[in-house]
């Protein structure tokens, strides 16, 4: 559960989740932000429920926001739904400025579709060849992102200033497979050397009481990270 707070509304709020999954972590991360009460409902990804399936029948995946019974599907989505559905609750996550908003849009959608996007490949590669350019293109956008917290933060502690927001969920929900990346592939992604502002965001981030207890154990996630391999080359074997 999460902090205590969010009222009556708050009493409402289900998440529809997996624990390795960063998209379903940064929901979790922005309603403890929020201080919203919430039941948090792991999901079976391998058999999924008959919930979810009704829930979000044109992706059938979590993360899904139950509010009041009603389904909201998609992460980013589901982080701007709690601002306006609950702009008094705790802080907000969107910034006010529409400039600002529409940066930070920008660099989360950056977060999902380049960062996400190669580090699926540099995991699921059916060649080497394949796995290694992937990783390049993951260190490469770690390094984008570097230079985007240098823009964003104001040379403050976080991508919205002073406090956690937007990009910083929207990211705060991979710091655990950042970290576990050297245990599952032997290279270290949040390296002092290289992203030195991004390796010391992520110690920043991780020790907020929003993302304690939602960022999964590394040793855990190289363990799924091996099942999800096994079967991926198990599938490709067949065909």
């Amino acid at each position: 559960m999460a902090a205590a707070g969010g009222g009556g509304d708050g009493r409402q709020l289900r998440v529809l989740g997996a624990w390795p999954s960063p998209f379903v972590n940064r929901v979790r991360m922005a309603l403890h932000l929020k201080e919203l009460e919430y039941e948090n409902v792991e999901e079976d990804i391998t058999n999924k429920s008959e919930l979810l399936l009704a829930s979000n029948p044109v992706h059938k995946k979590v993360p899904v926001l139950l509010h009041g019974g009603r389904p909201v599907a998609e992460s980013l989505i589901i982080v701007e739904y709690l601002d306006d559905a609950f702009p008094d609750a705790g802080r907000a996550v969107l910034p006010a400025d529409p400039y600002e908003r529409a940066v930070a849009r920008f660099w989360a959608a950056y977060v999902d579709g380049k960062l996400h996007g190669a580090m699926v490949m540099a995991l699921m590669g059916t060649t080497e060849e394949e796995r290694a350019a992937a990783t390049a293109d993951v260190f490469a956008a770690l390094e984008t992102l570097e230079g985007a917290f240098t823009e964003c933060s104001g040379g403050k502690g976080f991508f919205a200033g002073n406090a956690p927001g937007y990009v910083d969920v929207a990211l705060g929900g991979f710091i655990g497979w950042l970290r576990a990346w050297d245990k599952i592939t032997g290279a270290k992604l949040l390296d002092a050397g290289r992203t030195p502002l991004l390796d010391a965001w992520a110690e920043r981030f991780a020790s907020l009481d929003a993302a304690k207890g939602v960022i999964p154990d590394p040793d855990h996630l190289a363990e799924f990270a091996k099942v999800l391999q096994a079967r991926s080359s198990g599938a490709a074997a067949s065909n």
